[in-house]
């Protein structure tokens, strides 16, 4: 049997207590989880990032990212439009709070393009680890529902549950969003 190096006992102490900085606000669709997580972020001092992860696909979300960018407008807000590489973004923007919007469509995103689900996971995880600034992830809760009937559809939600599990580990706090309402669950 091997010895744990520092780095597992660092990552068991982590996986315990959680990163006070790091939120994972969950929900459905239209739950209210992305407005949540922006009061969270935005009771701190402005200048806030938001990292944005959809990609306009068709006309309908072309006008549901413009809405977006509408809404923030230069509130205080400043977008950072990145689809694959939240852990690079999350380095660059040290001390700032950072809104990550959302994890299920980078996960989309990734699968799309035939990316390395774990190695973008395990990247990302390590960013959190090392940030020094407040970072809020939001992420569709899409296991709620019934057994998809497509192997890719299968494979999503697996892989959302997956991801939201390893976030919810090193997170410090965890929210479950329904009908606007907020549960915290850790």
């Amino acid at each position: 049997m091997q010895e744990e190096g520092a780095g597992d006992i660092v990552a068991q102490t982590i996986t315990q207590t959680g990163l006070p900085d790091v939120s994972l606000v969950l929900g459905g669709a239209r739950s209210g989880k992305s407005r949540i997580a922006e009061a969270i972020i935005t009771g701190l001092p402005a200048p806030w990032v938001y990292l944005a992860t959809g990609r306009a696909f068709d006309e309908e979300m072309q006008a549901r990212i413009d809405l977006h960018r509408t809404t923030r407008g230069n509130k205080g807000w400043r977008t950072v439009e990145e689809p694959f590489d939240i852990a690079g973004v999350l380095q660059v923007e040290q001390g700032a709070p950072v809104l990550v919007d959302c994890l299920t469509l980078w996960l989309t995103n990734l699968i799309l393009e035939d990316r390395n689900i774990h190695t973008a996971t395990k990247d990302l995880l390590e960013a959190l680890q090392r940030r020094k600034g407040r970072t809020v992830l939001v992420g569709n809760e899409v296991g709620l529902g019934i057994v998809p009937d497509n192997a890719l559809a299968r494979r999503f939600r697996d892989e959302a549950g997956l991801l939201h599990q390893k976030i919810a580990a090193v997170a410090g706090e965890v929210l479950f969003v329904a009908a606007g309402l907020s549960l915290k669950m850790k």
